[in-house]
């Protein structure tokens, strides 16, 4: 137990400095960036704005997508089990 409780700590930290790391980026990018003359050399460290707005819509749309399929799979998943078991039950009834 104590080894999995370290490793799970170790990896909430990685995903927590990742997280800062990420947010810092898009914060300085998108707020501060755009105080910097354009010829600046931190210029270079960054793509165009446009992608600013161009990967946080790309990413919500992928995220709507996978959750929709997911949601989908399930009640497909969950309608045949209940199918399954309503056959079942009148297979019995006839049965009998």
């Amino acid at each position: 137990m104590g080894v999995n409780k370290a490793l799970d700590r170790v990896v909430g930290l990685a995903m927590l400095v990742l997280a800062s790391t990420v947010f810092l980026y898009y914060t300085i990018w998108t707020l501060l960036l755009p105080f910097v003359d354009s010829n600046h050399p931190i210029q270079s460290l960054f793509p165009p704005r446009v992608w600013a707005i161009r990967i946080p819509v790309i990413l919500l749309l992928l995220g709507g997508a996978v959750v929709g399929s997911f949601l989908s799979v399930v009640m497909i998943r969950s309608n045949r089990k209940k199918a399954m078991k309503a056959r079942q039950k009148a297979e019995a009834a006839k049965s009998k």
